[in-house]
């Protein structure tokens, strides 16, 4: 992915305050920060080229330390800028980290202090989370906030085929396997769709 100079200066911006609030928050697993680009930044970015071309609204559970959803926020502020971005963090501290973010870089993006499961439906187009929940638990999420027609971007890693035969006994739904392009044994699972069986 080739971005702007303003693009990168923000996403520069982006991992100075990650390292510089992580010891205090534990927002990403310290022994990832030496490889934040390729481990987080660059695993994060490649869900935003995946992203329809008619997608209003992207809304990420469980943001953590922001990845993957204030990373397409970074991106989607020049190269998609009718993208609106919603991330939903339940701990308040990670979710003050955000709006910091958010604020210092100039990107518009709403972020929500709140737990998933009590959060109004969020009528998406797409749905991403990362390192969130098993799947047949993140598809009853997806479920709730995805919009009829909308789609779930969610990195898994090799356990990626149980976990899809195991959301099976619940759910019915569409699903792609997009090899990561920073983790040979990771895939991207994209679920359209879907609806509950059982």
């Amino acid at each position: 992915m080739i971005v702007s100079r303003e693009t990168t200066a923000r996403l520069e911006h982006y991992v100075a305050l990650l390292t510089k609030w992580n010891p205090a928050i534990n927002l990403v697993a310290k022994s990832t920060l030496p490889d934040v680009w390729s481990r987080h930044i660059l695993d994060s970015a490649q869900l935003f080229d995946l992203c329809p071309l008619q997608a209003r609204t992207w809304v990420d559970l469980g943001s953590g330390g922001g990845f993957p959803g204030l990373v397409v926020a970074i991106l989607a502020s020049e190269a998609r800028p009718d993208l609106q971005v919603t991330l939903v963090e339940s701990d308040q501290r990670k979710a003050t980290f955000l709006r910091t973010v958010a604020r210092e870089t100039g990107v518009v993006a709403a972020i929500l202090g709140q737990r998933s499961e009590e959060l109004a439906p969020q009528s998406a187009d797409v749905l991403s989370a990362r390192a969130f929940a098993p799947l047949p638990l993140l598809l009853s999420q997806a479920f709730r906030h995805l919009k009829p027609g909308g789609v779930a971007f969610l990195p898994k890693g090799a356990q990626a085929d149980s976990e899809i035969a195991e959301a099976l006994a619940t759910w019915a739904f569409r699903v792609q396997k997009t090899p990561s392009k920073t983790d040979l044994r990771a895939v991207i699972l994209t679920i359209g769709e879907l609806t509950r069986v059982a």
